[in-house]
């Protein structure tokens, strides 16, 4: 066996039914998980696993395949296969649409972004209007026109979501929702602003892997799924004012939430 360093990875069980690509690719697993590879680290080359484990090398890839399917590894051409590095993780807490936060100037994704110590960034901006699905035209009360704001968020450079807000164009019409920027707080600033004040959210939240539009926006690694959540927003009136629709990359979010136990 080739002289990999003590205790990072062990010796193959003869005496188990698990194959033995998986067995592999849970040693190396653990090494990750463990902190043995870091993040960034080079992996031992297909060359020194299949030396150290005694088996070809078409197992060792399959082994390399089943990380790389997780997302836990990438390889790059001629240099070898590597621990990928993760983004930063942002909270999606239960207080993230908090008044407090527009009326300190702040949208939710610069509060929790701050708050992880990271660099918040908006592009790929769309603002226009258009004909809602009929998902969205019945989320919203059957309006036959919405204004729509597709935006994707950035962290410190690396996209973490993809988010599109569509509105009903009765009241999103000239006004400064209209606009590229609305202005201090966002949106929710705004139409409180125009006289809607905001009374609760309604989450729907589904796992999912992502499709290749959504691999390519976020530019996710393989193995990767996103976390889909649609929100609604009404008014004190009970008015539904917006529904966005967002896809999350989901190593890059815990979700966190405080539930009332009465």
């Amino acid at each position: 066996m080739v002289a990999l360093p003590s205790g990072v990875l062990g010796a193959l069980d003869s005496t188990s039914d698990r194959a033995v690509f998986r067995q592999i690719a849970d040693q190396l697993r653990e090494a990750i998980d463990k902190g043995r590879f870091k993040e960034g680290a080079k992996l031992p080359s297909e060359s020194e696993l299949v030396e150290h484990y005694g088996v070809s090398r078409m197992t060792v890839r399959n082994a390399l395949s089943v990380l790389q399917g997780e997302g836990l590894v990438h390889s790059e051409h001629g240099k070898g296969v590597f621990v990928r590095p993760r983004p930063p993780v942002r909270r999606l807490a239960s207080d993230r649409f908090a008044r407090r936060h527009r009326e300190q100037g702040k949208s939710a994704f610069t509060v929790e972004a701050e708050a992880a110590g990271s660099r918040p960034e908006v592009d790929s901006l769309e603002v226009k209007e258009e004909r809602p699905t009929p998902d969205i035209s019945a989320r919203l009360g059957s309006p036959r026109r919405v204004l729509a704001r597709r935006r994707r968020y950035l962290l410190d450079g690396r996209p973490v979501e993809f988010a599109a807000s569509f509105l009903p164009l009765d009241l999103a019409r000239n006004t400064p929702i209209a606009e590229p920027n609305p202005g201090p707080g966002g949106i929710y600033a705004r139409l409180e602003e125009l006289g809607h004040r905001l009374d609760h959210f309604e989450e729907e939240i589904r796992a999912r892997m992502p499709t290749p539009g959504e691999v390519k926006t976020l530019r996710l690694a393989s193995g990767v799924p996103v976390i889909h959540l649609i929100r609604t927003a009404f008014d004190t009136e009970g008015r539904p004012v917006e529904v966005c629709d967002t896809v999350m990359a989901a190593d890059a979010y815990v979700l966190a939430y405080q539930l009332p136990a009465t």
